[in-house]
């Protein structure tokens, strides 16, 4: 496979770029977007192809779950199954944001995206390019940062090209990004805990659902 490296505008993304994207997507390719945690591979969770193609360019175990971009909080209640006041209590604070809460998954998104768990780590980016991208998709997106699993993810387009060339088909170059990565917290049990604490402290989401 050749990958294609384009720039894009992190601030107003430009619109035929972004058309190409969602091409890319709708033909069940995996793409490299920059947002606002690091760079993540996207495609659509609704193409098992797709999400094969997403395991393979990570070397990613297939039993692991693969979050997912949403744009707002309507899209979430729509793939999610019965969600708690902890979501919406952290959905209101921190989104869009760089926290992925982890819930219960709908039937509608296919066991193998929650890696048979059925359990699903939603996030919305603050990214104006995921958040457009996805406007354009009109549907939620498979995101996982964009490395070889066990390797450092990727900070810089130039980096996700040449750790990535030839495993996905385009790279959106949006320059550096600088950081520190969503953090992922699963309220799906009766107690809530923290899966990866990055950007978000775990100090403010326990006083966020304390409140």
């Amino acid at each position: 496979m050749a990958t294609d490296l384009v720039e894009i505008d992190l601030e107003k993304p430009q619109a035929d770029v972004l058309d190409r994207a969602a091409a890319a997507v709708r033909r069940g390719r995996v793409v490299a977007i920059p947002t606002d945690s690091l760079y993540s591979l996207v495609a659509d969770p609704f193409n098992l192809r797709a999400v094969a193609q997403v395991f393979e360019a990570k070397g990613r175990e297939s039993q692991r779950s693969l979050p997912i971009l949403v744009r707002d909080t309507l899209m979430a209640e729509e793939y999610a199954g019965q969600l708690n006041n902890r979501f919406f209590l952290l959905a209101r604070r921190f989104w869009p944001g760089p926290l992925t809460i982890i819930v219960p998954a709908s039937a509608k998104v296919p066991l193998k995206v929650t890696g048979n768990t059925g359990r699903l780590a939603l996030r919305q980016s603050r990214s104006a390019v995921a958040d457009q991208l996805l406007g354009v998709l009109n549907q939620p997106l498979v995101a996982t940062s964009a490395n070889i699993s066990g390797r450092p993810t990727c900070r810089s387009g130039i980096e996700v090209f040449g750790t990535m060339d030839g495993r996905v088909d385009l790279v959106l170059d949006g320059g550096s990004c600088l950081s520190e990565g969503a953090t992922t917290v699963d309220i799906t049990e009766p107690y809530w805990k923290i899966i990866r604490e990055g950007s978000v402290p775990e100090k403010e989401i326990a006083e966020c659902l304390r409140s």
